[in-house]
């Protein structure tokens, strides 16, 4: 039994290495794998089979270019500096003589002794030697290995500071690329009015309780969407309006560990049989694993067991250079909300020796697992995933739940690796959609559906369009599992099919955009403001990108009200947002 892709939302199905894995700067640095710290690891680095140490460490290297002359430092040269920020990279920024350094490991407010490592004509890379005077919010990273492995950036953060740093990283880039008005709001004053908000709207639910009357509404969900109604009665104020964009504070987790929900882990081999972990950084080196702090714990045990067998059995590890030997990458995924799991084991070749053997033996092993899958993929390619997945034993999928909507999940197909601020992301989504039940919504980057099938828990109907054929068929099939025909999904680019529906006499009130980390099409942008939608939700992973995008929305007459950041990958550098914007004749 075979499968398709199944391709994710906007940000994971233009780009195959996001979603599928390619190469180690997925590996090691993109919150979409599952290459991350451990608590148990053997830290033992190993080269793919057959490579030679020499050529393992040549490969890539950059020829080094004539000194600069000029500047204020050299090359080799140590040097003093305070540090004064940090960057998207999670590099603290400093500077010397007014030349700005980068230094991976140093944190703002931290005076620290460095080595330019690295010189360009703006500015240069430094080593950290010394933390002269740390940061209150430095603290030791819990994983052992976190300076080998890369998949987390920020673990040496406190994560009350990560959570600052990154709603400050969203204002810096709406103020710096999208030019555009944010409140000046210190933490004390955003906290007493965020109260004052919870608190008018609560009064409000009691006040028009029969306002909102979507099928699934909460009363938690009216709070909310009378709390940006009294947002907006404000907002609309002229007066009220000069203030600017309110960015609230980073929504984070209580408990931001063993968070991910998918594990891909390539395979290598030494004299003692396979190991799997991630690579480290900057090279397709494997850095073998046993326990990584940010994977749920089933998965790293999966993961464990699959090497043990496959060492018991004689599984051969792929190697990418010469491009033999069979097991290439584990792939694992748990659903946090029913438990079961499924193991995805990425080979290069149909064949596998001993499989009936391997197969009862993962099974008695790991009772809890619901799907054992094979995805063939001989290429030569460092993405993860071949064309052809078949079932080597139990269900094509398993299922899993985000609030109260129900989801498929295959072997290939997108699922937020998150799933408890998945929740909280698309909870907040439905919040500044105002839905009272009445409205006609379009998901302009639906994937496979998850954010079109919350939203129709709340909307009158909703109409969801991606340019992947197979990402559309998730989305039907998971429309039918949850019983929702309020919901229409169509395949093509959201700026050819909107003016399309348009057409047809469908008036969208709510547009809501998940685009990828580019951001969203300049048609589509120009496709919202011809469609003139009362509100657009624009849901982003890339802050620049945003800031960009909502400087076009505002200039055509759209006015950005309130952004949220979500907290989606604690101890990384990347940070979602959830931005709310009306018209500017918008009139609750």
């Amino acid at each position: 039994m075979s499968n398709t892709n199944r391709s994710g939302r906007g940000k994971n199905r233009r780009n195959s290495a996001a979603s599928q894995g390619q190469g180690n700067a997925s590996a090691s640095r993109q919150p979409s794998q599952s290459s991350r710290p451990s608590t148990r690891q053997q830290g033992k680095e190993v080269r793919p089979q057959g490579a030679s140490l020499s050529a393992v460490r040549s490969k890539g290297r950059a020829r080094e270019s004539a000194p600069i002359e000029g500047l204020p430092v050299s090359k080799n040269e140590e040097t003093v500096i305070d540090i004064i920020g940090m960057n998207h990279d999670g590099e603290g920024v400093g500077r010397a003589n007014g030349y700005t350094l980068f230094v991976q490991g140093a944190l703002p407010g931290e005076t620290v002794r460095v080595r330019v490592m690295k010189t360009k004509k703006q500015y240069g890379y430094a080593k950290l030697l010394e933390i002269v005077k740390a940061s209150p919010d430095r603290v030791s990273a819990p994983c052992p290995i976190y300076d080998q492995c890369g998949g987390c950036q920020i673990q040496h953060m406190s994560y009350a500071g990560q959570l600052a740093w990154k709603r400050q990283l969203v204002i810096d880039n709406l103020q710096r690329i999208g030019k555009l008005n944010v409140m000046v709001e210190d933490a004390e004053t955003l906290e007493s009015n965020a109260q004052n908000d919870n608190e008018g709207a609560e009064q409000r639910v009691h006040d028009d309780a029969n306002q909102i009357t979507g099928p699934a509404t909460s009363e938690v969900q009216m709070i909310g969407s009378n709390r940006i109604r009294l947002r907006l009665e404000g907002v609309m104020n002229e007066e009220d309006a000069e203030q600017g964009i309110r960015v609230l504070p980073t929504m984070g987790m209580d408990e931001p560990w063993r968070y991910r929900n998918k594990a891909q882990v390539p395979i290598g081999a030494t004299e003692g049989g396979l190991v799997g972990g991630f690579y480290a950084k900057g090279s397709h080196r494997i850095i073998d694993m046993e326990s990584c702090l940010i994977q749920h714990e089933h998965n790293d045990e999966v993961v464990a067991k699959v090497k043990e067998i496959g060492s018991h059995f004689g599984i051969s590890a792929y190697n990418e250079e010469t491009g033999r030997g069979l097991l290439r990458h584990v792939v694992v995924k748990k659903a946090f909300r029913t438990g079961e799991m499924m193991l995805v084991l990425v080979t290069n070749g149909r064949d596998i020796p001993y499989k009936d053997e391997w197969i009862g033996s993962i099974r008695e092993a790991i009772p809890h697992v619901a799907s054992i899958c094979q995805n063939v993929n001989k290429k030569q390619t460092n993405v993860i995933f071949g064309d052809e997945t078949r079932i080597l034993w139990g269900r094509d999928v398993i299922y899993d739940y985000i609030g109260d909507v129900q989801f498929a999940i295959s072997a290939r197909s997108f699922y937020q690796v998150n799933p408890v601020q998945t929740e909280v992301l698309y909870g907040k989504t439905v919040e500044y959609a105002g839905l009272t039940g009445k409205e006609t919504v379009i998901d302009a980057y639906c994937g496979i559906g998850t954010i079109s099938l919350f939203l129709a828990q709340h909307a009158d109907q909703v109409y969801g369009v991606e340019i992947v054929p197979e990402a559309i068929e998730d989305a039907r099939s998971n429309a039918l599992l949850n019983e929702m025909r309020n919901v229409k999904f169509e395949v093509g680019a959201s700026e050819d099919v909107i003016p399309r529906w348009k057409e047809q006499g469908i008036e969208a009130d709510v547009i809501v955009v998940d685009p990828p980390r580019k951001g969203c099409d300049p048609r589509l942008l120009e496709t919202i403001l011809e469609m003139k939608p009362e509100r657009v939700v624009y849901v982003s992973c890339n802050p620049s990108t945003l800031a960009r995008d909502l400087r076009v929305l505002e200039d055509g007459g759209y006015r950005t009200v309130e952004v949220t950041p979500v907290d989606m990958f604690p101890h990384t550098v990347h940070v979602e947002s959830v931005a709310m914007l009306v018209r500017d004749n918008y009139r609750y």
